[in-house]
């Protein structure tokens, strides 16, 4: 009767239970279409949108597809799922303990086996049951903000290089026709220092010059192919992914550095996880206080002796506070405080220092890209006139073709300027943690 009453029972609790199946390497879930998980992301700093690789991609979809199919991303996200795991173990109760013996007896009157049981329970676990969940809920919650911080850092790098992408493919067809035209004006010089024309010097420098502009067409041909594989590879693509990019806004200059560092304190999701942070270690901090008290373990014993005297009482177990009381679980927690305290102490203070920064370093590119747009007329004029007036041969085409340079090195500097402003203006919204719309004006 009794076995009969015991397997239902056995049958239930193993029905709770959980069960294991392996999960290899290589056989993940495939992700759903890019396009749908993009036309229903919710993020702050995103707006849901259509993806069409085949079609130019403004910011907010480079952004989103960071975000979505990123892979280092995803990684996190997957271990973002142990925090919310660890925060639903703290709120689960210990499981009470049981134990069972018997003794027989080998010689004496007595008939009976000596029966044993006791039922037990943690109560130190339910006492700190409030602190740990207080903890690991913050724990969690630190987890998600520091996602969402790489989240935004990731978007804001795809964003920084596909401004450089876009500014690059402005570029490249300057230093093109500088190359090209330095390299005609080395040949003409060849041919007229090889008929005695010209001294050996002016070769020797439209040499030099040619050398100077194949160099900077090289370099910003090595820079457009390093950005473009850095875009694919932030984006989560095969690096032989070609992207077509929407042309760029043009910004206002931002406010001043006191109200962006006010917005930063506020938006912020990495100081929002550092203080995420320092309330889990308050938690550890309380529950190590706690823990200097006598561990309790409440229990029942019931007992049977070989005589056939039946037994019940109480028992308590519990540690002596004389020596150890936790004292140095106690210093530990203290001293991370006082080290998280620091940590965010620290990163308000560079995130400070760096905003200030950023915003000098954009009024300087935007004084400095005034200054080059106001010479560009003049330089443009000049460079016309000269080369009419070589079509006309009232001018060396040399000298013609230098005014033509001179032309373009401005143009590359306003490219260049246009470049530095948009990749500052995108550093400072990763700064603020919020994108540029967003600012006080």
């Amino acid at each position: 009767m009794t076995a009969n009453r015991l397997l239902p029972l056995a049958a239930c609790l193993l029905a709770g239970c959980a069960s294991y199946a392996p999960l290899p390497l290589g056989q993940a879930v495939a992700d759903p279409a890019l396009s749908r998980d993009a036309a229903g992301i919710d993020r702050p700093f995103l707006t849901p949108t259509m993806i069409d690789l085949a079609q130019p991609l403004d910011m907010n979809a480079i952004a989103t597809i960071a975000v979505i199919a990123n892979p280092d991303l995803k990684a996190l996200r997957a271990r973002a799922a142990i925090a919310d795991a660890q925060a639903f173990a703290a709120r689960l109760l210990p499981d009470p303990t049981f134990s069972l013996g018997a003794n027989k007896v080998l010689t004496g009157p007595d008939p009976f086996l000596d029966l044993a049981g006791a039922l037990g329970l943690d109560i130190n676990a339910l006492r700190t049951s409030k602190v740990r969940r207080a903890g690991a809920a913050a724990a969690a919650r630190q987890v998600r903000l520091d996602l969402a911080w790489a989240e935004w850092q990731t978007a804001g790098q795809a964003r920084i290089q596909a401004a450089r992408i876009l500014s690059l493919e402005h570029i490249m067809p300057i230093v093109t026709a500088s190359r090209d035209a330095a390299e005609s004006l080395l040949d003409r010089t060849l041919r007229a220092a090889g008929r005695g024309d010209l001294a050996g010097d002016q070769v020797q420098a439209a040499r030099l010059a040619a050398f100077d502009a194949q160099d900077r067409q090289r370099s910003a041909e090595r820079d457009l192919a390093t950005a473009r594989l850095e875009l694919t590879r932030l984006l989560g693509l095969p690096p032989t992914t070609g992207l077509a990019l929407a042309p760029l806004a043009s910004s206002e200059a931002p406010p001043a550095a006191a109200p962006l560092f006010e917005l930063a304190k506020q938006r912020r999701s990495d100081l929002q996880a550092l203080q995420a942070g320092y309330a889990a270690q308050e938690a550890a901090v309380h529950k190590a206080v706690l823990d200097q008290f006598p561990n309790l373990t409440l229990m029942v014993n019931s007992a049977r002796d070989s005589a056939g005297n039946a037994l019940l009482g109480p028992a308590v177990d519990f540690t002596l506070p004389l020596w150890n009381r936790n004292r140095g679980g106690i210093a530990i927690e203290r001293a991370t405080r006082d080290a998280l305290r620091t940590e965010y102490d620290a990163r308000l203070f560079q995130t400070r220092a760096e905003i200030a920064a950023a915003v000098s370093g954009i009024a300087v590119s935007r004084r400095q890209r005034a200054a080059i747009e106001t010479d560009l007329p003049a330089m443009a004029r000049f460079a016309g006139a000269s080369r009419r007036a070589a079509t006309r041969g009232d001018l060396s085409l040399a000298t013609a073709q230098t005014a033509e340079q001179a032309l373009r090195d401005k143009q590359l500097l306003l490219a260049q300027s246009d470049q530095a402003i948009a990749e500052q203006m995108i550093a400072l919204e990763l700064l603020t943690g919020t994108p540029k719309e967003t600012w006080p004006r």
